[in-house]
């Protein structure tokens, strides 16, 4: 291959390379595997070593492969955020240790797990949390500070007053927090996230901070950025400090005097790394001493006392028996792997969702074939690409007619997924009713998944709102039902006429409507009805509202079907109008935030009087702010009010306020 030949696959490579990174961490939707790109990032490297000459400042080998977006205010990172030197061979870690001992001498190494998460920082001043911000491109980030404060584990206020601190952690979702958003999504008929770390980052970008709250998520303390006040010199004697600070530090690390101890213990957390309760997708071994580090120094991307040795993702090659349709409760048609079991990550698997055909057509997957499958996040099984076809195989083309009802089934134009046109096939009836009755929804106890397929199959419901006209005599004639049990479902049914309409909102399983926006939406325009009869532009014009979420609700409650059911549940007794919490609007278009100890009330109480007299509360205080509500011991929201010049007010100036 000659010098232009190079270049030009240089430059291709380069540029694939970014684009992966804006995929990955941007919008948070990786289009290759981790692997692969390990694979392409290598021959990069490759390529510069060789021929340094061709070495450009746009390399992504010469920054940290984030960036900061648009979404959130800038936050400068006076200490970097770099990335780590990736390692992925016994040869690799001795190379490093060599050249740690070549410059510094023999040193003490500290090797813990490398989570798969979101990379930010987290600023203290006087003990108190101010600031969060992401990473970034390892210069600037974004400030998330509003969003972090919903992790539970990340301190708002620490154990020692501290002048000032600055720390790093990960953000992730536990494995059992992903679990739960697959199946929530699955159900939904929504592309499931395709790991916990995407799905982390997803979460913590959110513009709705009660959507970050509901995810889940969690945080470890790795690495100590900055600090006045104290004086540390080693890593280990830094996450032991931060731990007694009250900080949930990086878990499982340890200090090793030898390589050799280093590398078995990386060995060790590889071995294990299915039992962790976190994605980890390798481990990091670190100079301990803080002393040395400062004499390694760091290049423009990475620090020369450390390295992360990743692990290889483990994979299984099997026989795809069948590819099986699922129907949604919106009549999706998901395709599903059959194929022979095996033992993956812990566990025996033989089924993977296929999502789509783009997905199907992408891997060219057929049945017969040999697959490699592996789980993403070590949780969810996925078929990762097809090793080999049969003889005679052809390509998998999802049906045109659903195979629950034989109806047509087709895919709109901005969709990925086809779907049932009928909207009375039973498969979507099924998953309906059990979305209705479920306890986000209308909460209706004892009407699970076995009881919907008893009512459905003995013809007793067709619709949800077939549950409210419901006879105990016909309950009582079906398996596993007598007088108790049977009357025991109708009260259940019964009690659920009273919920709160959005309740009702979001269990009829209009897209995009979930248990926010139906909460949103209800308090805005006070009922069902008023909702049905507004217009698309003034649903969009609801914070948080888009033009195309605006008009699917407008088109979906304008469908004649729905239309009929929402009248027959109306006829049925179901609760169709809200009732505000409001009392007067004496605060109305006010904005508060509360930060101090009251005297006589807790900061729940008094932010419920706020919103009852039509007032907003935030957490953090802006140039928006009306008013901060100051108790004892108000920190740095105080301080911040002061500078901004807002209006401070006591507990009693409130009351007074609102006539109390």
């Amino acid at each position: 291959m000659d010098k232009e030949q190079i270049k030009q696959e240089y430059e291709q490579l380069c540029k694939t390379a970014e684009q992966h990174n804006f995929n990955y961490y941007v919008l948070d939707d990786p289009t290759i595997e981790d692997d692969e790109y390990d694979s392409l990032m290598r021959r990069i490297k490759q390529i510069e070593a060789e021929n340094p000459e061709l070495v450009s400042e746009n390399s992504p080998t010469q920054h940290v492969g984030g960036y900061a977006i648009n979404t959130f205010e800038k936050v400068t990172h006076e200490v970097q955020m770099g990335s780590l030197q990736d390692v992925f061979s016994k040869a690799e870690l001795y190379d490093f240790n060599e050249r740690v001992n070549n410059a510094v001498g023999k040193t003490v190494y500290c090797v813990e797990p490398k989570i798969d998460g979101l990379s930010v920082s987290l600023e203290y001043v006087d003990g108190i949390f101010t600031r969060g911000s992401t990473r970034g491109d390892g210069f600037v980030g974004e400030d998330i500070t509003k969003n972090l404060r919903t992790i539970k584990s990340v301190p708002k206020e620490l154990n020692e007053k501290l002048p000032f601190i600055e720390v790093r952690g990960e953000v992730y979702m536990p494995k059992e927090s992903f679990e739960k958003l697959v199946k929530e999504q699955l159900a939904n008929d929504e592309p499931p996230a395709k790991n916990p770390r995407n799905a982390a980052a997803g979460s913590l970008r959110q513009k709705d901070s009660r959507v970050t709250a509901s995810r889940g998520l969690d945080i470890f303390v790795f690495n100590l950025q900055r600090i006045e006040g104290k004086t540390l010199t080693s890593h280990s004697e830094s996450l032991d400090y931060m731990k007694s600070l009250g900080f949930y530090v990086i878990d499982g690390y340890k200090t090793f005097d030898s390589i050799d101890k280093a590398i078995e213990r990386i060995a060790q957390i590889g071995e294990n790394r299915q039992s962790y309760p976190y994605d980890i997708d390798g481990a990091v071994i670190k100079v301990d001493d803080f002393a040395l580090r400062q004499r390694l120094g760091s290049t423009a991307k990475v620090p020369k006392w450390a390295v992360a040795f990743k692990y290889p993702p483990e994979e299984k090659e099997t026989k795809l028996l069948n590819i099986e349709i699922n129907v949604g409760r919106t009549g999706a048609l998901t395709p599903v792997a059959v194929f022979e079991p095996v033992w993956l990550a812990g566990t025996t698997v033989s089924r993977a969702v296929l999502h789509n055909q783009d997905y199907i057509d992408s891997k060219d997957i057929r049945i017969g074939d040999i697959i490699a499958v592996r789980k993403a996040g070590d949780i969810i099984p996925e078929v990762v690409r097809s090793v080999s076809h049969c003889d005679a195989s052809v390509p998998f083309v999802i049906p045109s007619t659903c195979p629950v009802c034989g109806a047509q089934a087709e895919r709109v134009d901005d969709e990925a997924v086809i779907r049932c046109k009928n909207i009375n096939c039973p498969a979507q009836l099924l998953r309906n009713i059990e979305h209705f009755a479920s306890r986000a929804a209308m909460n209706i106890d004892g009407l699970g998944e076995a009881v919907v397929k008893q009512l459905v199959e003995n013809g007793l419901i067709k619709t949800v709102a077939d549950l409210y006209t419901l006879d105990g005599q016909d309950l009582e004639l079906l398996p596993g039902f007598g007088k108790v049990s049977a009357a025991k479902l109708l009260k259940s049914i019964e009690d659920s006429k009273a919920n709160s309409p959005d309740r009702l909102l979001f269990a009829l399983g209009i897209k995009g409507i979930g248990q926010k926006n139906a909460q949103l939406l209800m308090k805005h325009f006070g009922s069902i009805e008023a909702l049905a009869a507004t217009s698309a532009e003034e649903i969009s014009a609801v914070e948080n509202f888009g033009d195309i979420l605006a008009n699917n609700i407008y088109t979906a409650l304008r469908e004649p079907h729905m239309i009929n059911l929402i009248e027959r549940l109306k006829n049925c007794g179901v609760n169709t109008v809200y009732v505000s919490d409001v009392k007067n609007d004496k605060l109305s278009g006010l904005t508060f935030v509360i930060t101090g100890t009251l005297p006589d009330m807790t900061r729940d109480e008094a932010k419920a009087l706020i919103e009852q007299s039509g007032g907003k509360c935030s957490g953090s205080v802006s140039k928006k702010t009306s008013y901060v509500l100051a108790g004892e011991e108000a920190g740095s929201k105080l301080t911040k009010a002061q500078q901004l010049g807002i209006n401070i007010i006591t507990q009693q100036q409130l009351l007074d306020m609102i006539g109390e």
